[in-house]
């Protein structure tokens, strides 16, 4: 006889549900006590423009306005997870972030990402979305 669970057996999915809610509750929702819950320390910070460790989330968070994260796709690889996004309130235009995670024990202690200006299709040489 074959059981099925409504939790994620799947370390890449597990990962991913978690990478999700974290994003949700501590950017969306602004809900700091996030960062004890799904971050840990050292948390190591590979974006040119942030230091190490968890004190500039909880410094910026608060600040951000008109904010929102929409996540277009998403992909999980073992302890990496994805996602390619369209966010507002993080620059001054809309961007598009391409966020890397990584987890350790079921915490995020690895973060890098790649930001560009959000162009319209039409603005493209190609004519494609960027999302």
């Amino acid at each position: 006889m074959t059981t099925t669970s409504s939790t994620p057996a799947d370390p890449a999915r597990r990962n991913t549900d978690i990478v999700l809610t974290a994003m949700r509750e501590l950017f969306v929702e602004k809900d700091l006590t996030a960062l004890d819950r799904y971050w840990a320390e050292p948390y190591v910070q590979h974006s040119p423009r942030m230091p190490n460790g968890l004190d500039t989330l909880r410094a910026a968070v608060p600040g951000l306005e008109g904010f929102s994260w929409e996540p277009q796709r998403i992909a999980a690889q073992g302890d990496l997870v994805f996602t390619h996004s369209i966010v507002h309130g993080w620059a001054p235009d809309p961007v598009v972030i391409v966020d890397i995670f990584r987890l350790d024990n079921g915490r995020i202690v690895e973060h890098w990402d790649v930001i560009q200006d959000l162009t319209s299709p039409e603005a493209t040489v190609s004519g494609n979305p960027m999302v």
